[in-house]
């Protein structure tokens, strides 16, 4: 029989009769403990019965967010029971796993339970599961917690649940697990001092994926300060893969054994940057460090305040990751790292001022994340996701995207249903898309080089540059551990087909039939996709010579129009048109650029034009559909209009504005709402000559109501006092009569108009303006007598007679009347 293990003095151990008794009592728990408590690696030992000679066994399954943390949480565990991964507690992870016939604990990320959960939702042989760091609100772990719950509801009422939280904000979880005991832990006691460290020049804040080198360069310096000033071992968070080996670039000078923790670095050398050595050690670690691992020797935390969220622009097709400050519950986390074996140091590369006005908390991945795999999971699964018992529901516009991605694939029915290929899909274990080019790719350049382009795709290799060709030879040249590994569990996800087909076909499908909207051909400085988003490459880029590109990742600083290229690979423009599906139509189109009719039969791929030809032979009716478009477009300035045609289009629009029915409104979006008025020649227009020789004044006539007259209505023109007609101005508010003064002389009354007061404008004998009225009267026994006194000397030979009633009108002078 195997010895109860010694353990070491942790806060959890005073915790642990109550975790047991609420598991024991209701089959479920909210287990809030602060990170370096032990809840991660002791919690599950005394779950397991593995604490206590008297405790009932189960057998315990354990999911952590990230597969650094369930190695080596398997390991952490293994070791307090005196023995090496793969006895009493195993693990399983993406291409790894240890286990055997005696495991009574087994780690497992997440993603591996939702296959295991998908493949069999009564999980035979578990009797307890724990969703660590559950707070941390990753998307596979709230969808692994919403399908847990409908097993314990539905199937397995036995099943025990613990969803395990590093923060005290627990309340969510009680009421998800139905109102769960809450057990909680203390926090180590170890002081912690905290140094603020902002830099001193102001740097422009993270765009996108890029840091600026100066802030990293700070980060550098003041990792050289902290270990100059602090005793310990150092731990640096910076946000992704890229910084951390451009800051372990700078640190080259230090004496201390410099390590990098993160995803994309190999199992030996994950263990090597968790185990103490007999060296000072500076760790550069993602936030894969903030929780779930504990980093021995630690006493030193320098944290560049920065995080790498998943981001998605579903107008066109690209999610992936941006950098933001970290908010402030991780960079709280982050600091209790210094304190979790003795007192420590916290250095933070930003100002005390600037703390408060982080984010308290990060957004839930369900808010900002690709909902594609989390679908059809979901379509799987068999329940409607409004229907699952999420911790919060997703966006409707994001739900709607995945759905639309799924359809595409095939993968899901019309009502939403998980298809026989969905199922074959979600069983590869990778995304959706990857799942698919795998699949499809495999048929057509044979199963291990779509195994080798999918793994190259399905890992994090951001920051090696942006030609994936380079990359998959530089991985296959290096016999690259982890990607090989992942190379061979995809292998056992496909039919063997040993089709060869040259790298650069190879990869180019593969990305291809995993991104289609992502095929792009060069237009201009800058390429065009299929889904007709803008793309750039970075200065200096072997890709910058390539007319056709199959994009594998993207991303879109805000505020930019294009997309910047990440990683992508050269196809041929012929192979993209078979893979993506090209289309030939005849388009007969209002071309904006040359304004006028454009008739051709276009090859395209998506927004993109491969080739176009001249149609010889257009349907008239085509032709009249893009002249009305360019109409449309260009307004009515594209017809032709006499001064004849202006003054009858401004009669009629006084008209309806004064008198209404039955007169026709006129106005710009009045006359462009329909073609009619136009008839006969518009459906005789062939070109814009054509529409440009239509007579405007007679077209304007086929609105006039026949029931009234334009000319009683709106008379073109007025007979005045002197004898003659003048001509009326419908231009404004009220139509305007322009006469010299003295063609009104003897006239009281104001003209009217359909009951509108004319606008007189009175004229000098030289064509000028002296007055403007609507009221004649008014004018003559008021404004008239200083207008006499000031025009009579300057024009003596035209009348200005005191009394203007009396005074018979005239345009003529004194010595002609004589």
């Amino acid at each position: 029989m195997d010895a109860m293990p010694t353990l070491p003095d942790l806060p959890i151990l005073s915790a642990l009769p109550a975790l047991e008794a609420a598991v024991a009592d209701t089959g479920t728990a909210v287990l809030a403990a602060p990170p370096g408590t032990g809840k991660t690696t002791v919690a599950p030992l005394a779950l397991a019965g593995l604490l206590d000679d008297g405790a009932p066994p189960r057998r315990v399954l354990v999911a952590e967010p990230r597969r650094l943390a369930t190695r080596a949480a398997a390991r952490r565990m293994a070791s307090l029971l005196g023995e090496a991964a793969g006895r009493r507690v195993g693990y399983q992870i993406r291409g790894d796993s240890k286990k055997s016939g005696d495991t009574v604990i087994e780690v497992v990320t997440t993603g591996v339970l939702l296959n295991r959960l998908l493949a069999d939702p009564e999980l035979p042989g578990v009797d307890v599961v724990v969703l660590d760091e559950c707070h941390e609100r990753h998307l596979e772990m709230d969808t692994a917690l919403a399908f847990l719950l409908e097993t314990r509801a539905v199937l397995r009422p036995d099943l025990s649940l613990v969803a395990a939280s590093a923060t005290v904000d627990v309340a969510l979880w009680n009421d998800l697990l139905g109102g769960a005991p809450t057990v909680e832990s203390h926090p180590m006691e170890h002081p912690v001092a905290m140094h603020w460290a902002p830099p001193r020049e102001r740097i422009a804040p993270p765009d996108g994926l890029r840091v600026d080198n100066r802030f990293l360069d700070h980060v550098a310096h003041t990792v050289t300060r902290a270990l100059d000033e602090d005793e310990g071992d150092l731990l640096c968070f910076l946000p992704g893969a890229g910084e951390i080996r451009r800051v372990a670039e700078r640190l080259d000078h230090i004496g201390a054994e410099i390590y990098q923790l993160h995803g994309s670095v190999s199992g030996s050398a994950q263990d090597a940057a968790l185990s103490p050595g007999g060296r000072r050690r500076v760790v550069l670690s993602t936030d894969i460090a903030e929780s779930s691992l504990t980093v021995p020797g630690v006493r030193i935390v320098v944290d560049a305040g920065l995080s790498r969220r998943p981001v998605i622009d579903h107008a066109r097709g690209l999610p992936g990751l941006t950098t933001v400050p970290a908010p402030r519950s991780s960079t709280d986390q982050r600091a209790g790292r210094a304190g979790r074996e003795a007192a420590g140091s916290v250095w933070r590369c930003w100002g005390e001022a600037e703390h408060p006005r982080r984010p308290a908390h990060p957004l839930p991945d369900i808010d900002t994340s690709d909902l594609t795999s989390f679908a059809l999971q979901a379509a799987c699964w068999g329940t409607p996701v409004d229907e699952l018992s999420l911790p919060s529901r997703p966006s409707p516009g994001a739900l709607t995207a995945a759905g639309e991605v799924l359809s595409s694939l095939g993968a899901v029915n019309a009502d939403g249903g998980a298809t026989a290929r969905g199922r074959a899909l979600a069983k590869a274990g990778v995304h959706p898309r990857l799942a698919r080019a795998l699949l499809d790719g495999a048929e057509r350049v044979g199963s291990a080089g779509a195994a080798e382009v999918a793994a190259l795709l399905n890992l994090d290799r951001r920051g090696r540059g942006d030609d994936l060709l380079a990359e998959w030879r530089r991985l296959r040249a290096q016999k690259d551990r982890q990607w090989q590994a992942e190379v061979r569990r995809l292998e056992r996800a496909v039919e063997r087909n040993d089709v060869r087909t040259g790298d650069d076909e190879t990869a180019a499908t593969v990305v291809a039939l995993a991104f289609p909207e992502r095929v792009a051909r060069r237009q201009g400085g800058q390429w065009r996709t299929v889904a007709g988003t803008g793309a750039v490459a970075s200065q200096g880029s072997s890709l910058s010579g390539c007319e056709w590109l199959a994009i594998a990742d993207a991303d879109r600083s805000r505020g930019q129009a294009a997309a910047r290229i990440r990683a992508a690979v050269p196809i041929d423009g012929e192979l993209a048109c078979e893979l993506v599906g090209d289309v030939v139509e005849d388009r007969v189109e209002w071309d904006r650029e040359r304004g006028t009719v454009a008739a051709r039969r276009v090859r395209r791929l998506g927004a993109i034009e491969v080739e176009s030809k001249p149609l010889r032979e257009v349907d008239p009716g085509e032709v009249g559909a893009a002249l009305a478009e360019g109409l449309r477009i260009e307004g009515l300035g594209m017809l032709t209009w006499t001064e004849d045609a202006e003054r009858l289009r401004e009669r009629m629009a006084f008209c309806h504005r004064v008198v209404g029915d039955p007169w026709p409104g006129v106005s710009d979006e009045d006359l462009l709402s329909s073609t009619d008025w136009l008839e006969p020649w518009w459906s005789r227009a062939r070109s814009r000559k054509d529409v440009a020789r239509i007579p405007m004044g007679q077209a304007l006539r086929n609105l006039l109501p026949w029931q009234v007259s334009i000319d009683e209505a709106a008379p073109e023109a007025l007979g005045i006092p002197s004898g003659r007609k003048a001509r009326l101005d419908y231009g404004g508010e009220a139509p305007v009569l322009a006469v010299k003064l003295q063609e009104m002389f003897g006239a009281t009354e104001t003209p009217r108009v359909s009951g509108v007061a004319v606008t007189l404008h009175l004229l000098s004998p030289a064509g000028r303006p002296l007055a403007v009225t609507s009221d004649l009267t008014s004018f003559w026994e008021g404004p008239y007598k200083e207008v006499r006194k000031e025009m009579r000397g300057r024009y003596p030979k035209h009348p200005w007679p005191e009394d203007p009633y009396s005074m018979e009108a005239t345009a003529k002078t004194k010595r002609r009347l004589k």
